[in-house]
């Protein structure tokens, strides 16, 4: 969400930072909308001025024994009674308007995002570990991991596709996968454990920018709540409505919890295997922090999601993201991208942003600076730590062996139970 203060003070300025995103111009419609609200807000509060002041003027003009003055009072009193409440009606569909274009509207990227229309503009900054050389050609999960327990049939009769059943040992490695990400991100790295709710209401995935633009990509139950697509939903607005103290940032919140997608805009795309799934698991990173904090408070987000995939020993790169390429709340994002060796490719595994105050206006979400009475909106930040069952993708392929095994990385040996190798069934 935007200041309108933003469009009205410099809306060349505006449109500006929305062309880097490849979008057309606002600022002119939305000003001309918030100068009729403006316009019918002063009208209104002239009107409420004028009758409180009409109305004690008769008594004072009745005091007078004024009778003409009284009556005439008297009748502007009434007019005014009659069209005050079309003005409030007016004055509140107006500011809905408002608020509605400008809930439309994407973050404004930062300064130091490049520009790009895709994906094909982003930006490779870092790379670690080097892709393993097989003597063998490398199999795609999918593939071979049937073998291993990941059911995709039993799932798909139930349930349809894009669902899978984990068995046996292979459930056994996504929950050590799961358990070995929340502990680092809690143990090692300053996480706040927090086991959120999995349906929330309208106004939580307003604050976080889900709606309404992308309402098609979520689940939606029958009495009015959402499955989450995401913990930072939950993680985000347990801030909302709240002044914080400043001494208590930053807010750094993590959740293991399942999170639910329709993937309405990704109709066609990996529509085998495990890659991209309805329900799957993820450990989600979220900070909340001052501005003077976000810039750290990214670097470490982002140095905590990699430290997972090395202590796992998967290859992966870090890529920030063109302007064309970023999420509607995003004002910066890095992506990390594993290697996936069946496709000889590197994929993402966990995006990590920030939105700068974009979801605290949504969620009034605020701090009171130390020393200060006023208040300013907190800046948020979320990523993946990291997506259990892309990670546990990465681990197959990478881990394969010819005889069908995986090996599994050596962090994971106590979550298994020390068990080192997973064998087909």
């Amino acid at each position: 969400m935007h200041d309108i203060r933003l469009i009205r003070d410099n809306p060349a300025a505006f449109d500006a930072a929305l062309a880097r995103r490849g979008l057309d111009p606002v600022a002119a419609a939305i000003g001309a909308q918030d100068a009729r609200w403006r316009a019918v807000s002063t009208a209104l509060q002239e009107g409420l001025a004028r009758r409180n002041e009409a109305s004690k003027a008769i008594g004072q003009a009745m005091a007078k024994g004024d009778g003409a003055a009284a009556e005439a009072l008297k009748a502007e009193v009434a007019a005014l009674k009659a069209r005050l409440p079309e003005l409030e009606a007016e004055e509140r569909a107006l500011a809905q308007q408002v608020h509605d274009q400008l809930a439309a509207i994407p973050n404004l990227p930062a300064a130091d995002v490049p520009e790009g229309a895709d994906e094909a503009g982003n930006v490779e900054q870092h790379r670690w570990g080097t892709p393993r050389e097989f003597d063998f050609p490398p199999r795609d999960h999918a593939d071979f991991g049937p073998a291993l327990g990941l059911d995709f049939e039993a799932a798909a009769a139930m349930s349809g596709a894009r669902f899978a059943a984990l068995r046996g040992g292979i459930a056994r490695l996504h929950r050590a996968i799961a358990q070995f990400m929340l502990d680092t991100q809690t143990m090692a790295n300053g996480y706040e454990e927090v086991n959120p709710p999995l349906l929330v209401r309208d106004e939580a995935v307003f604050g976080t920018g889900q709606l309404p633009k992308f309402a098609e990509d979520l689940f939606h139950t029958t009495d009015g709540r959402w499955l989450i697509p995401t913990a930072e939903v939950s993680l985000t607005n347990l801030v909302r409505e709240q002044i914080l103290p400043e001494s208590a940032l930053p807010l750094r919140f993590t959740a293991l919890t399942p999170c639910f997608r329709s993937e309405a805009g990704a109709a066609g795309r990996d529509t085998r295997g495990y890659i991209r799934q309805h329900q799957f698991e993820k450990v989600e990173l979220v900070a909340i922090a001052t501005p003077e904090q976000a810039a750290d408070e990214h670097a470490h987000m982002v140095a905590s999601a990699q430290g997972v995939l090395e202590a796992l020993e998967l290859p992966y790169r870090r890529v920030l993201l063109c302007t064309g390429d970023m999420g509607f709340t995003a004002a910066r994002t890095f992506d990390l991208e594993v290697w996936l060796p069946s496709q000889g490719v590197y994929r993402e595994i966990s995006s990590i942003s920030t939105c700068g105050d974009f979801q605290a206006r949504r969620m009034n979400a605020r701090y009171r600076p130390e020393g200060e009475k006023g208040t300013r909106f907190v800046h948020t930040l979320n990523g993946s730590g990291l997506a259990v069952g892309r990670t546990l993708v990465a681990i197959l392929e990478n881990g394969q062996q010819a005889d069908g095994s995986v090996v599994i990385p050596a962090a994971l040996h106590p979550y298994m139970g020390g068990r080192t190798v997973l064998e087909p069934r």
